[in-house]
Protein backbone atom coordinates (compact mmCIF):
# COMPACT_ATOMS: atom_id res chain seq x y z
CA UNK A 1 0.00 0.00 0.00
CA UNK A 2 1.34 3.43 -0.86
CA UNK A 3 1.84 6.22 1.63
CA UNK A 4 -0.29 9.40 1.58
CA UNK A 5 2.70 11.31 0.17
CA UNK A 6 3.06 8.85 -2.71
CA UNK A 7 -0.66 9.07 -3.41
CA UNK A 8 -0.49 12.89 -3.36
CA UNK A 9 2.44 12.91 -5.82
CA UNK A 10 0.58 10.49 -8.10
CA UNK A 11 -2.34 12.90 -8.57
CA UNK A 12 -2.46 14.89 -11.81
CA UNK A 13 -1.27 18.49 -11.37
CA UNK A 14 -4.47 20.50 -11.88
CA UNK A 15 -6.62 18.24 -9.69
CA UNK A 16 -3.89 18.23 -7.03
CA UNK A 17 -3.60 22.04 -7.02
CA UNK A 18 -7.37 22.52 -6.95
CA UNK A 19 -7.74 20.06 -4.07
CA UNK A 20 -5.03 21.78 -2.06
CA UNK A 21 -6.59 25.21 -2.64
CA UNK A 22 -10.02 23.91 -1.54
CA UNK A 23 -8.54 22.37 1.62
CA UNK A 24 -6.50 25.49 2.43
CA UNK A 25 -9.51 27.78 1.94
CA UNK A 26 -11.73 25.62 4.15
CA UNK A 27 -9.03 25.23 6.80
CA UNK A 28 -8.48 28.99 6.90
CA UNK A 29 -12.23 29.44 7.33
CA UNK A 30 -12.27 26.82 10.11
CA UNK A 31 -9.55 28.77 11.99
CA UNK A 32 -11.57 31.97 11.41
CA UNK A 33 -8.84 33.67 9.38
CA UNK A 34 -11.50 35.19 7.13
CA UNK A 35 -15.26 35.47 6.81
CA UNK A 36 -17.09 33.88 3.87
CA UNK A 37 -18.58 37.28 3.08
CA UNK A 38 -15.16 38.33 1.74
CA UNK A 39 -14.89 35.57 -0.85
CA UNK A 40 -18.42 34.74 -2.01
CA UNK A 41 -19.35 35.81 -5.51
CA UNK A 42 -21.28 39.06 -5.65
CA UNK A 43 -21.42 40.67 -9.09
CA UNK A 44 -22.57 43.89 -7.48
CA UNK A 45 -19.37 44.11 -5.38
CA UNK A 46 -17.20 43.02 -8.33
CA UNK A 47 -18.61 45.65 -10.68
CA UNK A 48 -19.22 48.55 -8.29
CA UNK A 49 -16.33 48.14 -5.85
CA UNK A 50 -13.88 46.31 -8.16
CA UNK A 51 -13.43 43.39 -5.76
CA UNK A 52 -12.11 41.21 -8.58
CA UNK A 53 -10.78 38.46 -6.28
CA UNK A 54 -14.37 37.31 -5.81
CA UNK A 55 -14.36 36.01 -9.38
CA UNK A 56 -11.79 33.39 -8.34
CA UNK A 57 -11.94 32.81 -4.59
CA UNK A 58 -15.53 31.56 -4.57
CA UNK A 59 -14.49 28.43 -6.50
CA UNK A 60 -12.17 27.26 -3.71
CA UNK A 61 -14.66 27.28 -0.83
CA UNK A 62 -16.91 24.23 -1.06
CA UNK A 63 -18.45 24.41 2.42
CA UNK A 64 -17.35 24.43 6.06
CA UNK A 65 -15.89 21.11 7.27
CA UNK A 66 -18.90 18.78 7.41
CA UNK A 67 -20.35 15.68 5.82
CA UNK A 68 -21.51 17.87 2.94
CA UNK A 69 -17.95 19.18 2.44
CA UNK A 70 -16.52 15.65 2.55
CA UNK A 71 -18.93 14.26 -0.01
CA UNK A 72 -18.54 17.23 -2.35
CA UNK A 73 -14.73 17.24 -2.03
CA UNK A 74 -14.47 13.51 -2.69
CA UNK A 75 -16.77 13.73 -5.70
CA UNK A 76 -14.81 16.61 -7.22
CA UNK A 77 -11.49 14.92 -6.50
CA UNK A 78 -12.57 11.57 -7.88
CA UNK A 79 -14.08 12.88 -11.10
CA UNK A 80 -11.39 15.53 -11.56
CA UNK A 81 -8.65 12.89 -11.44
CA UNK A 82 -10.63 10.56 -13.74
CA UNK A 83 -11.17 13.33 -16.27
CA UNK A 84 -7.59 14.63 -16.12
CA UNK A 85 -6.22 11.11 -16.54
CA UNK A 86 -8.85 10.16 -19.13
CA UNK A 87 -10.30 12.61 -21.64
CA UNK A 88 -7.63 15.24 -20.94
CA UNK A 89 -4.64 12.89 -20.66
CA UNK A 90 -1.50 14.68 -21.91
CA UNK A 91 -3.58 17.86 -22.34
CA UNK A 92 -2.97 19.60 -19.01
CA UNK A 93 -3.39 23.09 -20.47
CA UNK A 94 -6.75 22.21 -22.00
CA UNK A 95 -7.95 20.76 -18.69
CA UNK A 96 -6.83 23.89 -16.83
CA UNK A 97 -8.64 26.05 -19.38
CA UNK A 98 -11.81 24.00 -18.92
CA UNK A 99 -11.53 24.52 -15.15
CA UNK A 100 -10.96 28.27 -15.63
CA UNK A 101 -13.97 28.42 -17.93
CA UNK A 102 -15.97 26.95 -15.07
CA UNK A 103 -16.93 23.72 -16.77
CA UNK A 104 -15.89 21.40 -13.97
CA UNK A 105 -19.43 20.13 -13.90
CA UNK A 106 -19.03 18.09 -17.12
CA UNK A 107 -16.59 15.70 -15.43
CA UNK A 108 -19.08 12.89 -15.41
CA UNK A 109 -22.45 12.21 -16.89
CA UNK A 110 -24.10 12.07 -13.46
CA UNK A 111 -21.87 14.42 -11.42
CA UNK A 112 -23.83 17.66 -12.02
CA UNK A 113 -27.06 15.92 -11.12
CA UNK A 114 -25.50 14.31 -8.05
CA UNK A 115 -24.26 17.73 -6.88
CA UNK A 116 -27.73 19.18 -7.50
CA UNK A 117 -29.34 16.35 -5.50
CA UNK A 118 -26.80 16.88 -2.71
CA UNK A 119 -27.71 20.57 -2.55
CA UNK A 120 -31.42 19.71 -2.45
CA UNK A 121 -30.83 17.23 0.40
CA UNK A 122 -28.74 19.73 2.40
CA UNK A 123 -31.10 22.61 1.53
CA UNK A 124 -28.41 24.66 -0.21
CA UNK A 125 -28.96 27.15 -3.05
CA UNK A 126 -29.41 25.52 -6.46
CA UNK A 127 -28.23 28.45 -8.60
CA UNK A 128 -24.47 27.56 -8.53
CA UNK A 129 -25.16 23.98 -9.67
CA UNK A 130 -27.51 25.09 -12.43
CA UNK A 131 -24.91 27.64 -13.59
CA UNK A 132 -22.29 24.86 -13.56
CA UNK A 133 -24.49 22.62 -15.70
CA UNK A 134 -25.03 25.47 -18.18
CA UNK A 135 -21.29 26.28 -18.26
CA UNK A 136 -20.46 22.60 -18.80
CA UNK A 137 -22.89 22.27 -21.67
CA UNK A 138 -21.67 25.50 -23.27
CA UNK A 139 -18.05 24.39 -23.00
CA UNK A 140 -18.80 20.96 -24.46
CA UNK A 141 -20.79 22.44 -27.33
CA UNK A 142 -18.31 25.15 -28.31
CA UNK A 143 -15.10 23.16 -27.64
CA UNK A 144 -16.16 19.75 -28.98
CA UNK A 145 -19.45 19.50 -30.86
CA UNK A 146 -19.35 22.73 -32.88
CA UNK A 147 -15.78 22.13 -34.18
CA UNK A 148 -16.73 18.53 -35.10
CA UNK A 149 -19.57 19.87 -37.26
CA UNK A 150 -17.13 22.06 -39.20
CA UNK A 151 -17.27 25.22 -37.09
CA UNK A 152 -14.34 27.07 -35.53
CA UNK A 153 -13.21 26.15 -32.00
CA UNK A 154 -14.42 29.26 -30.18
CA UNK A 155 -13.10 28.10 -26.80
CA UNK A 156 -9.61 27.11 -27.90
CA UNK A 157 -7.20 27.10 -24.98
CA UNK A 158 -5.43 30.48 -24.92
CA UNK A 159 -1.66 30.71 -25.33
CA UNK A 160 -1.18 32.10 -21.79
CA UNK A 161 -2.65 28.89 -20.31
CA UNK A 162 -0.20 26.77 -22.35
CA UNK A 163 2.65 29.03 -21.18
CA UNK A 164 1.51 28.69 -17.55
CA UNK A 165 1.51 24.88 -17.79
CA UNK A 166 4.91 24.91 -19.51
CA UNK A 167 6.28 27.24 -16.80
CA UNK A 168 5.04 24.90 -14.06
CA UNK A 169 6.80 21.98 -15.67
CA UNK A 170 3.90 19.78 -14.51
CA UNK A 171 1.65 17.63 -16.63
CA UNK A 172 1.97 17.00 -20.31
CA UNK A 173 0.71 18.81 -23.35
CA UNK A 174 0.14 16.88 -26.53
CA UNK A 175 -0.75 19.78 -28.82
CA UNK A 176 0.82 22.76 -27.06
CA UNK A 177 2.31 25.63 -29.06
CA UNK A 178 4.74 26.21 -26.15
CA UNK A 179 7.68 24.03 -25.11
CA UNK A 180 7.94 22.92 -21.50
CA UNK A 181 10.41 24.79 -19.28
CA UNK A 182 13.30 22.35 -18.68
CA UNK A 183 14.30 24.14 -15.45
CA UNK A 184 10.83 24.19 -13.86
CA UNK A 185 10.66 22.50 -10.49
CA UNK A 186 14.43 22.05 -10.24
CA UNK A 187 16.15 23.79 -7.33
CA UNK A 188 19.57 22.21 -7.72
CA UNK A 189 21.14 20.36 -10.59
CA UNK A 190 24.58 19.10 -9.77
CA UNK A 191 26.92 16.68 -11.45
CA UNK A 192 26.64 13.25 -9.92
CA UNK A 193 29.77 11.27 -9.15
CA UNK A 194 29.68 7.83 -7.65
CA UNK A 195 31.76 7.67 -4.48
CA UNK A 196 32.24 3.93 -4.23
CA UNK A 197 34.16 2.71 -7.28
Amino acid sequence: MSSPAEYYRSLPPVSRAYGVLCLMTTTAYYFQLYDVEYIWLSYDLVLKRFQLWRLFTNFFFLAPFSTYFGIRFLMLARYGVLLENGSFKRRTGDFLWMIIFGALSIMGIYLPWAMLALDIIFNNPLKPDIMGVLAGHLYYFFAVLYPLSGGKNILKTPLWVHKLVAFWGEGAQMNSPVQQNPHAGVAFRGASYRLNR
